[in-house]
């Protein structure tokens, strides 16, 4: 990922709204989410929520595709982890890393 990408991401979770709906749509896994489970789940009001998740899916940190009549977003974890292995490149100078690598999202 280049710098500008990195940046758009990161400012979309710069929101509390946003940030509640991707950690959401984490927990939700491969099953995803759709727009009502979203509002019950997170608490935000129907007519701001297609503003946020617009936001997710324009950083790339989010997918969405239709099941019937419904939507069906999802968390994007390839995104997601090249934002932290862009973020912790290089990390401990140069020196063998002292922290566990992370799991790989699933």
């Amino acid at each position: 990922m280049n710098e500008k990408a990195i940046v758009q991401a990161l400012s979309a979770l710069a929101h509390d709204h946003r940030l509640r709906l991707y950690r959401a749509l984490v927990v939700a896994g491969s099953g995803g989410l759709t727009p009502g489970a979203m509002v019950s789940l997170c608490g935000i009001a129907p007519a701001t929520l297609s503003f946020h998740l617009k936001e997710l899916l324009h950083a790339g940190l989010a997918t969405h595709e239709r099941h019937g009549r419904h939507r069906v977003y999802r968390a994007d974890f390839a995104c997601m982890n090249a934002v932290m292995g862009y973020l912790t490149r290089n990390c401990c100078q140069g020196e063998a890393c002292a922290l566990e690598p992370p799991a790989v999202c699933a």
